[in-house]
């Protein structure tokens, strides 16, 4: 058997959208980007589904329980984190049960407008999923 071959590692991120149009942000506790406001997500597992991460990793950093309701898109820019190469699968979700409350990773969660996260820098390209996901929403 030949040495395995390095792959990119896999991660879930999840645009929150309230039912008030708000949308929810974690500030990151750890580096890369931390102090820096970005969408619930994190690692998946072995043995894990892609959108059972989504749906772990968004309870775990923000206390809610949340229903995935369509997919944003696959991110695979090899430079998008500074760990490495690492390809994210990004979700559209809405909150089910629990209570907003900072967890796991984070530091802080918090409800943000429209406007106010225009004005926010976020960490690794998170910008640009959350624009992907607004652009969905408002077909």
């Amino acid at each position: 058997m030949g040495r395995t071959p390095k792959t990119p590692l896999l991660t879930a991120d999840t645009v929150i959208i309230s039912p008030d149009e708000t949308i929810i942000l974690i500030k990151r506790k750890y580096g890369p980007y931390k102090n820096h406001w970005a969408i619930p997500g994190g690692f998946v597992e072995l043995g894990e589904s892609v959108e059972e991460a989504a749906v772990r990793e968004a309870r775990e950093e923000t206390g809610l329980d949340v229903e995935l309701v369509s997919m944003v898109g696959v991110y695979s820019n090899p430079g998008r984190d500074p760990r490495g190469h690492v390809v994210t699968v990004a979700y559209i979700a809405r909150p089910i049960s629990g209570d907003l409350k900072a967890d796991s990773d984070a530091q802080d969660a918090f409800k943000f407008t429209k406007d106010e996260i225009s004005g926010i820098k976020l960490a690794f390209d998170h910008e640009n999923i959350l624009k992907d996901a607004l652009h969905i929403l408002n077909k």
